[in-house]
């Protein structure tokens, strides 16, 4: 279940985020959505980096009943990637969904082998997500 904190006016259908957190967790999912400068102060405050990012994830420590973990994701990396890129923002919004319940999970692009890809690249194709994902994380 998706515990959805919409903090912009950007509109979101969540059938599919709702889809894909059923398919991965049956834990609480916190999802913020918040603008640039807010982003910009939570990457700042937890990750002593001074600038808005697309996305981020906060895992709970793991208790019985305890939620999963937080996803923060920036509104405007949300319509401009999917403006650049040719698909709806509920797309891009699944897209970065999907990055940030993996890093929840134990998942980590920058320690493994390409197993997160993978998974990334399993998921898109099993929600018909648009393939961008893929492209923008390899290398």
């Amino acid at each position: 279940m998706i515990e959805l904190d919409n903090r912009t006016a950007l509109t979101i259908d969540t059938t599919t985020i709702d889809a894909i957190a059923n398919y991965l967790t049956k834990k609480e999912i916190e999802l913020l959505i918040t603008d640039s400068k807010e982003m910009r102060d939570i990457n700042k405050t937890h990750r002593n980096i001074d600038k808005d990012t697309d996305v981020l994830s906060f895992p709970y420590e793991e208790m019985p009943m305890s939620p999963l973990g937080s996803i923060v994701i920036s509104s405007s990396h949300v319509q401009t990637k999917a403006k650049e890129l040719g698909h709806s923002t509920d797309d891009e919004i699944a897209l970065l969904f999907i990055h940030g319940m993996l890093h929840l999970l134990g998942y980590d692009h920058e320690d493994d082998s390409g197993e997160m890809r993978e998974k990334e690249a399993e998921l898109i194709e099993r929600f018909n997500l648009p393939k961008s994902l893929i492209i923008r994380t390899q290398g």
